[in-house]
């Protein structure tokens, strides 16, 4: 579930993203709350369930099995999606190392999207539908090249999901949905095996 927090209200001069920004870098959020910015308003998204937090460890401790060593896995990285104002904070973030360790240490600044080469989100019940279709949407514009969603509320049953070749249109030319109980083998350069038999439903 998530929640509006604060709307674009500006009264100052810039673009709705400069106020939004300056917002959220500022923002004490409780522990466990994430802020992301979109459709131009900030909001807080709540601490997920135990089942969610499991899933993510589980595809984390895959990864870094196999992970070339330049190559860093991150949990709570702000990532800006510049074609549409919009800054997301994944489950978890694949990109290389040496752009975060790069970072401004002084300013809170999300990192640019399209360095990132994994994306994984995993659906709460409450936010799934934006995990299907806005971030499906924004990951695929800033031209992240996968984007695995592990959806425990798909209707066809629980499913993980690797979208890869994005479009600037917004879609990804590929998906390989995958049910819980079968392997997800994702290509290089992850060469991890998701065993999803043992992600808890």
């Amino acid at each position: 579930m998530t929640a509006a927090m604060v709307e674009n209200d500006q009264t100052s001069e810039g673009r709705p993203w400069d106020y939004l920004l300056r917002t959220w870098r500022e923002l004490d959020v409780p522990e466990g709350w994430r802020a992301e910015i979109d459709a131009e308003q900030i909001v807080l998204v709540p601490p997920p369930h135990a089942h969610h937090n499991g899933i993510a460890a589980e595809v984390q401790r895959r990864l870094y099995r196999d992970l070339p060593e330049e190559l860093e896995i991150y949990r709570t990285l702000g990532i800006h999606v510049a074609a549409l104002d919009k800054l997301c904070v994944p489950d978890l973030v694949v990109m290389p190392s040496e752009l975060v360790d790069a970072a401004d240490p002084e300013i809170n600044d999300p990192m640019d999207a399209a360095e990132a080469l994994l994306v994984v989100e995993v659906t709460s019940k409450g936010n799934a539908r934006d995990d299907r279709t806005k971030k499906y949407r924004a990951y695929a514009r800033a031209g992240v090249p996968m984007y695995l969603l592990i959806d425990r509320f798909d209707t066809r049953g629980a499913m993980a999901t690797p979208f890869t070749e994005p479009n600037e249109d917004g879609t990804y030319k590929h998906s390989d949905p995958v049910p819980f109980g079968k392997p997800l083998v994702l290509p290089e350069p992850f060469g991890a095996t998701l065993r999803t038999e043992e992600f808890p439903v």
